[in-house]
């Protein structure tokens, strides 16, 4: 009689699962207990056979610890085999907004300092990012008998050595040229309307010949001097003042002498031009041809320049 005895149920369960070394997928599982409520936390992965050569997958199973269900997690990576990177996806930077872009126009570079580039002005001080060159006037519109008296004026201030270059434009300032934070200009701006719009509008006159040069003595201005209207244009310097002060700025001058600005040139010409070339410039206004002549400006408005940008404060009628 034979007996036969079987072989125990683990070697008949460990002889029963394949051990095909050539698939190319093997799942590997682990049980743990979890920490929180004593229940099994599954962990599984799947891995591409790196023989093979492609990409290895791997993927997690995790409790979670809010329902209990599983929670899946995969990534791919490139074989390190073939030698290929793990593919990143790339940053990319947001572009600026245009108008972000625009906020600073009168941002200049290291060549806009180079005074030849600006027929040898020279900065009453350092151009920085976000810092605005601003000041306050009246505008002067010329006419044409003016633009003529003018070019002979220029001649002959030429002829006696004394080369100016006309204004780009004819104003009679009302304050001193100072820095503006970007920040600043719209309550800056405010505070100019609210001081001045009580302000009426009046004319001033103007027709004596005076020389003046700049605190740092690099540039000349031939300007004509106001003979009329003083006490109006004081008037609204005070109320500029208040605006100053009030942003921590340098007021106007003590004792002004208000002019409008005709030319200007490089450097200090004041001893030059007293020697008597001023006062043969003054006998051609003086003797216009239908009498001295008289430049009339009408104070309508108010400008506040700030960068590239100006500001028209009207006055009362």
């Amino acid at each position: 009689m034979l007996v036969c005895y079987s072989s125990s149920s683990e070697e008949e369960s460990e002889d029963a699962v394949p051990t095909d070394e050539n698939n190319s997928c093997s799942r590997k599982c682990r049980e743990e207990k979890d920490g929180n409520n004593g229940g099994p936390a599954r962990k599984c992965r799947e891995e591409e056979d790196g023989n093979n050569g492609g990409p290895a997958r791997k993927c997690r199973e995790e409790e979670d610890g809010n329902n209990g269900g599983p929670a899946r997690k995969c990534r791919e990576e490139e074989d390190g085999n073939n030698g290929g990177p793990a593919r990143k996806k790339p940053k990319s930077r947001l572009p600026l907004p245009g108008c972000l872009l625009a906020m600073f126009p009168d941002e200049e570079d290291a060549e806009t300092e180079d005074s030849s580039l600006h027929g040898g002005r020279i900065r009453s001080f350092k151009h920085e990012r976000g810092n605005w060159a601003s000041y306050v006037y009246l505008p002067y519109h010329p006419e044409e008998e003016f633009m003529e008296l003018l070019e002979a004026l220029l001649s002959f201030a030429s002829a006696h050595g004394a080369v100016w270059t006309l204004q780009e434009e004819f104003h009679l300032s009302l304050s001193q040229t100072v820095v503006l934070r970007h920040h600043w200009i719209q309550p800056f701006t405010q505070s100019l309307k609210a001081g001045l719009m009580h302000c009426k509008r009046f004319l001033c006159t103007a027709g004596r010949l005076r020389v003046y040069c700049n605190a740092e003595r690099t540039r000349t201005f031939l300007g004509m001097e106001v003979c009329a209207g003083h006490v109006q244009i004081m008037d609204l310097v005070h109320e500029v003042d208040k605006t100053m002060t009030e942003f921590h700025l340098d007021t106007f001058y003590k004792d002004p002498s208000f002019h409008v600005s005709l030319a200007w040139c490089a450097g200090d010409l004041t001893g030059q031009m007293k020697e008597g070339c001023i006062q043969g410039m003054q006998s051609l206004v003086d003797n216009h041809e239908e009498g001295p002549f008289v430049l009339q400006l009408d104070c309508e408005e108010l400008r506040f320049r700030t960068g590239n940008k100006t500001f028209r404060i009207p006055l009362k009628p």
